[in-house]
């Protein structure tokens, strides 16, 4: 049993801070030298790893706001077509060069040549490609004192398997070169632990039992045979085996539960997405004794949890957890443009998640710059989904052809690289219990060749997860291109579907549509298209001369291709609500219409529990400032589709449904409810009540049932409001949501022309909210209160609407009571709110500010807001 960390002779080093880069333009000395010199690298680009070249060179002010108008335009490519070189040093004290060292890269795009102390200890054929780890023993080159470490970094090329953002935006003018994720030094005496990994086998009837199963690789880098144990310890467990290890060479250690009986726990503390439990996490330590001394250690989090797919009537795929089946609601994530995330945007953005009740993160191409993304998500809950882009499938983004059914990867090298790739990747990822599927192909499948590398990587490095062949289903890419199915011919469909729409859609399509991309099955990239930002965040990244009316620097912050301009959005605004005659009508509206479009989406899917399993917003976030596929922009700033998407991804919950309008209780939790009650409400556009409907009713776990059908609305005004709430016995509102409908309903028009692209089903006939633009204004009176939490603020709302009229979509914003400016992230428990007539609501926002805050509210309606002052 291990006693004291003195007893430790083994170190684990990141290289993060010290380095600095430069072009190999400017530099004519070679690696060697670089590597023995420290003065030549005096004056050169400081940064930190990871990092890109051109985000450096942004952090340094070398280019200026690249984000901020058409500014990125006039970065020069040819800049970053000759390597770029990374130098740092360190310094070893002399107690630790007489350990072994390995240099650990986890990440460089897109090849490297490395030099340590004037010698090549790595060549650009062993360090090839962006998704590739590699580790090179330098015990003879590491010396007490000073260490250079000299890396060339070369760029990727047109057909390389390199980073990539697709039609989201404009492409970074580095294409990401750079060292993309860390660098470590391991430090250990003789032998040193690789891989760890622990599979657990969760008894599914009872969930009271659980086996764990631990394996992991010994390496020997020395000359000599070596005797030792591997001890393990998870809390109160401890085992051990006695291992010899012969010079130069590794073995492969397994702790079988059927042997190590200690592996086999009772009640143990499962692992669950955030909604049906919690996110429980064990901690694995290993440690490699020599003579009673730690040669090496290593420590991992992992989560007792088991993970299924099944098939929903013989045709669409699903997943359990746990073998509970899980309603799979999430958003595709994106890094920065210039892989600058920070620990504090991932995490803002991972709470953003939980925030808005969705589950599920889909990550397609980059997947983080280190484990912060994935040890979020472990610890909050969040489901991940984890493949390659589709980046690689299309020749418009990889630069090369590519074979019309497979995508780029069908050349026998090609095929080799891609399958070692996949495997570092997997091994680098595996023990997260977030990560619940792996997706080995986006719009396409994979070869024959390289799905069968996948499978054998599976069985041998994780049994423990269902992959999918590829998150486009059965007909994907007929729409498009005219090609087969997309079916593999190993394992068939992928059960899955990826049908759009991607560009504005009616609410009512996603109840109605059987065919495309409405809610049935797993869609597995979908939305309404454009969310637009709001105001503050639209002055940060367009020139005030180009703020209206809406221009090609717009147009350059949408995405590209088929989606390089507004026109399906702004062509529905002007249909629906009215044309807006300036910039600020032009915000609330695109807000309205954000949330309104947002809403039904998830809902739906919601609805149709029965025939659902899963949908994925195109997207979560930003890469960089954009008008199009967010749920908050690239400042961290929500827009109203994001509190759209927390409403409607509530776990118990009243929705209406466009298509056969009725009003549903929906359930996403695992337990029943009882005696509750849907209050339904309808008001005309003068605020007249026109319906008020009790109905008490009961709902099963996970369930979705019909409750009341609006009907005999013929004299009520085109546009109408229809408020719902769930009260419990005690008369407590467990749910509110509020919707503005027509009654000139939206027709869709499934034969419309549309050439080439056709992940879109507009609209023939518009509904009509014009008569919002003449509702009566209302006061509105404010009151807050601030309270002091550990680490972090609290403010309760009090907002009351004295009137007899609806407070129509109140907006809510912090901001620094001095400079105005938004204080992000921002986590409301509601926003984009309406109050009835005479009604109060109380909420609260969680926030960090270090300065005095004041609040805004603004309202489509609002004659006056009045604030009170504010309290502690």
């Amino acid at each position: 049993m291990i006693t004291s960390n003195e007893q430790m002779k083994c170190y684990k080093i990141e290289l993060r801070d010290n380095w600095k880069i430069q072009s190999s333009k400017k530099v004519s000395q070679t690696g060697v030298e670089l590597s023995l010199n420290s003065a030549i690298t005096e004056h050169w680009i400081p940064t930190q790893v990871p990092s890109t070249v051109l985000g450096t060179l942004t952090i340094n002010q070398i280019y200026k706001d690249p984000y901020f108008g058409e500014n990125l335009k006039q970065i020069p490519v040819e800049e970053f077509e000759v390597p770029w070189w990374y130098i740092t040093s360190f310094n070893i004290d002399n107690n630790k060069t007489k350990l072994n060292t390995s240099l650990d890269f986890d990440g460089i795009n897109y090849k490297a040549n490395v030099w340590l102390n004037g010698e090549l200890i790595a060549h650009s054929n062993e360090i090839n490609g962006a998704y590739r780890t590699a580790s090179f023993d330098i015990s003879e080159y590491i010396k007490t004192g000073k260490n250079l470490l000299a890396i060339e970094i070369i760029p990727p090329k047109p057909g390389d398997f390199s980073t990539g953002f697709v039609d989201w935006n404009p492409a970074p003018p580095d294409r990401n070169m750079g060292i993309i994720r860390p660098v470590k030094l391991h430090l250990y005496k003789g032998v040193k632990i690789k891989h760890p990994f622990v599979q657990s086998k969760v008894d599914l009837k009872s969930l009271n039992s659980a086996e764990l199963k631990i394996t992991a690789e010994l390496q020997n880098t020395t000359n000599n045979t070596i005797s030792g144990s591997l001890i393990g310890q998870i809390e109160d467990i401890w085992f051990e085996k006695e291992i010899t290890i012969k010079a130069n060479s590794s073995l492969f250690i397994e702790f079988e539960p059927s042997v190590y009986s200690q592996l086999k726990l009772e009640n143990p503390r499962l692992w669950w997405p955030f909604h049906l439990g919690n996110p429980d996490l064990y901690d694995l330590k290993l440690y490699f004794e020599i003579d009673k001394e730690v040669a090496d250690t290593d420590i991992i989090r992992f989560g007792i949890r088991e993970i299924e797919d099944f098939w929903l009537n013989d045709i669409h795929r699903g997943y359990k957890i746990n073998g509970k089946k899980v309603l799979i609601k999430g958003a595709g994530w994106t890094d920065d443009l210039f892989l600058m995330d920070t620990d504090f945007t991932i995490e803002a953005q991972v709470k953003y998640v939980r925030q808005m009740n969705l589950n599920t993160i889909r990550l397609e191409g980059i997947w983080g710059k280190d484990h912060k993304l994935y040890n979020l998500c472990d610890e909050l809950g969040i489901l991940i989904m984890v493949g390659w882009s589709c980046h690689w499938e299309h020749e418009i983004h990889m630069g090369v052809p590519v074979n019309e059914r497979f995508g780029g990867v069908y050349k026998p090298e090609d095929i080799d690289h891609v399958a070692q790739a996949w495997e570092d990747q997997v091994i680098w990822l595996r023990n997260h219990p977030s990560i619940f599927v792996w997706t080995v192909a986006s719009d396409k499948v994979p070869i024959t060749k390289l799905e069968e590398k996948y499978i054998d990587t599976f069985k041998k490095y994780d049994p423990t997860r269902p992959y999918l062949n590829s998150t486009g289903g059965v007909g994907s890419d007929l729409h498009i291109i005219g090609t087969e199915e997309v079916v593999s011919e190993i394992s068939g469909s992928s059960g899955v579907k990826m049908l759009g729409p991607y560009a504005y859609t009616a609410p009512v399509y996603w109840f109605t549509d059987t065919n495309f991309g409405g809610a049935y099955g797993f869609n597995t990239e979908t939305g309404p298209g454009a969310q637009i930002p709001q105001l503050e965040s639209l002055n940060k990244f367009i020139p005030d001369d180009k703020l209206w009316p809406i221009n090609d620097v717009w147009n350059y912050h949408c995405g590209r291709y088929e989606f390089a301009d507004l026109s399906r959005f702004t062509t529905a605004i002007k249909e629906r609500y009215g044309k807006p005659l300036n910039l600020e009508e032009f915000n609330i509206k695109a807000q309205a219409m954000n949330y309104e479009l947002m809403r039904p989406m998830f809902e739906a899917f919601q609805v149709n529990k029965e025939n659902s399993t899963g949908i994925i917003q195109w997207m979560l976030n930003a890469a960089w400032p954009k008008m199009y596929w967010q749920l908050y922009d690239y400042y961290l700033m929500p827009t109203a589709a994001f509190y759209a998407t927390q409403k409607a991804c509530s776990s118990l919950h009243l929705i209406y449904n466009y298509g056969d309008h009725h009003i549903y209780a929906i359930n996403d939790q695992y337990q029943s409810f009882k005696s509750l009650k849907a209050r339904i409400r309808i008001y005309d556009i003068t605020s007249k009540i026109f319906i008020d409907q009790i109905i008490e009713f009961d709902i099963e776990a996970d369930a979705s049932i019909p409750l009341y059908k609006l009907c005999n609305l013929e004299n009520i005004s085109t546009t109408y409001f229809v408020d719902l709430r769930i009260i419990e016995a005690n008369n407590k509102e467990l749910d509110v949501n509020f919707y503005w409908l027509s009654t000139k309903e939206e027709e869709l028009d499934y034969e419309a022309n549309l050439g080439e692209f056709a992940f879109h089903t507009p609209s023939k006939v518009y509904s009509d909210f014009n008569m919002l633009n003449s509702i009566e204004k209302v006061d509105i009176v404010v009151d807050y209160q601030l309270k002091e939490l550990k680490n972090q603020q609290e403010l309760t709302v009090t907002i009351n609407n004295s009137s007899n009229l609806i407070a129509f979509f109140i907006n809510l914003k912090l901001q620094d009571k001095v400079s105005e400016a938004p204080i992000l992230p921002v986590y409301w428990e509601d926003n984009f709110i309406s109050l009835l007539p005479q009604e109060q609501r109380v909420l609260k926002v969680r926030f960090k500010h270090d300065s005095d805050v004041a609040l805004k509210v603004e309202s489509w309606n609002s004659k006056t807001i009045k604030y009170g002052e504010i309290s502690d």
